[in-house]
């Protein structure tokens, strides 16, 4: 078998497909038979397969395409005798996603593609969301990845060999989410440590799994914004009290008031030391006895236009003048 293309061939690639690129495309062929498969209309830099052969990066000089193969619908296509026209067969290949980053070097784990960019920093993508694991001191090169150990390994231009550590149990666990098998994603979670619990959370959540993600969050400012997002104000109140900084109390108090919980509104924002909120508060519901507290507090901590303002609604003018 042989191929003769009709375009000037740059390069070869490797891989569940041949594959010959010129300056401006790229060009997928069977191996068994030659058969052209797809053209691609980028300029490639590089081609990294999946060992599962379904999923293949292609890299150019500014981004880099995730793309499922559909090597099922292939054969089929070919085998029906229909027509190709200088494209190929349309479905052969589903672009999944797309990274404005120039890869440098590159390896697929399952279905998680580690790569280090331009600004030589060590990432890893999975389902489209990209973590960056280490920001690299001077220019390195991936060699592979030892799954026993959990390492991905690199090499400099002094070919010194640097681990890093990449856990497998993390990439099965994201692969798993991707692919909508909850079930074993949440057996796989307890062999995690706790201490990529957050990075666990924050994928969760870029996939709109909001709830599960203060589930599995550890870190107490982080679990505060997804409580907040979601609105379990039960949830934030206990970070809030636990935490107890001015800020949290403020947005707790905003979501209580915004959903009529007074009470809880009032000790949002007496633990905010909010006096200008807390006037707000008493005098829309008409509580005297709240206006009254609130003047003598603000009294101590020096807010005389608050407390002038409390003793005015009293009725208290004498004590106004005094003030």
């Amino acid at each position: 078998m042989s191929i003769r293309p009709t375009f000037s061939g740059e390069r070869i690639y490797g891989g569940v497909l041949l594959a010959m690129c010129s300056n401006d495309f790229i060009c997928f062929y069977d191996w068994a038979e030659c058969r052209f498969i797809r053209r691609i209309d980028v300029n490639v830099k590089n081609l990294y397969w999946a060992d599962s052969g379904d999923l293949v990066a292609i890299a150019s000089d500014t981004s880099f395409y995730m793309l499922k193969y559909n090597r099922d619908s292939v054969p089929s296509f070919l085998d029906s005798g229909r027509s190709i026209d200088e494209q190929g067969v349309e479905d052969a290949f589903e672009l999944l996603h797309e990274t404005n980053e120039r890869v440098r070097s590159g390896i697929w784990v399952g279905d998680c593609f580690i790569y280090n960019n331009t600004s030589w920093w060590l990432n890893y993508g999975v389902g489209g969301e990209v973590t960056t694991m280490f920001h690299l001191d001077r220019p390195m090169y991936i060699l592979g990845y030892l799954a026993n150990q959990s390492r991905v390994y690199l090499v400099d231009k002094e070919f010194n060999v640097v681990g890093y550590t990449l856990l497998l149990s993390l990439i099965e666990y994201k692969t798993l989410v991707m692919q909508g098998d909850f079930e074993r994603a949440s057996e796989i979670l307890p062999s995690i440590p706790e201490e990529h619990h957050s990075s666990v959370a924050r994928f969760l959540e870029s996939r709109g799994m909001v709830e599960e993600a203060l589930e599995v969050a550890t870190d107490p400012d982080y679990r505060f914004e997804l409580a907040i997002q979601l609105g379990r104000l039960e949830n934030a109140t206990e970070i809030a009290t636990e935490v107890h900084t001015e800020s949290k109390w403020k947005r707790l108090g905003e979501l209580a008031m915004s959903t009529g919980k007074l009470e809880l509104t009032e000790k949002c924002l007496t633990n905010a030391m909010d006096l200008s909120g807390l006037l707000l508060l008493y005098s829309s519901i008409g509580d005297a006895e709240g206006i009254a507290t609130l003047t003598t507090l603000a009294k101590l901590e020096g807010k005389n236009n608050v407390a002038f303002l409390c003793l005015f609604m009293l009725g208290k003018l004498e004590e106004c003048v005094q003030l």
